[in-house]
């Protein structure tokens, strides 16, 4: 029985040790930054004065009717 709760025992620390590396690793990821081919956006490019370059605003009427 004490062979078994050793085991137990063993397997929640290894559980926890990869919980812990798992955050500290992604800790890492996060404070070195994205990577330059990373689709993350950063808080500056949030904060950035220029329109997005996407699909045009949808005007209230259709252009004919205008």
């Amino acid at each position: 029985m004490k062979h078994m709760l050793n085991l137990y025992f063993l397997g929640v620390v290894l559980t926890l040790l990869s919980i812990f590396f798992g955050l500290v690793e992604s800790l890492e990821a996060l404070l070195d930054g994205p990577s330059p081919g990373s689709s993350w956006t950063t808080r500056g490019q949030l904060a950035s004065p220029e329109p997005r370059k996407g699909l045009p605003d949808h005007p209230s009427q259709p252009r004919g009717l205008q």
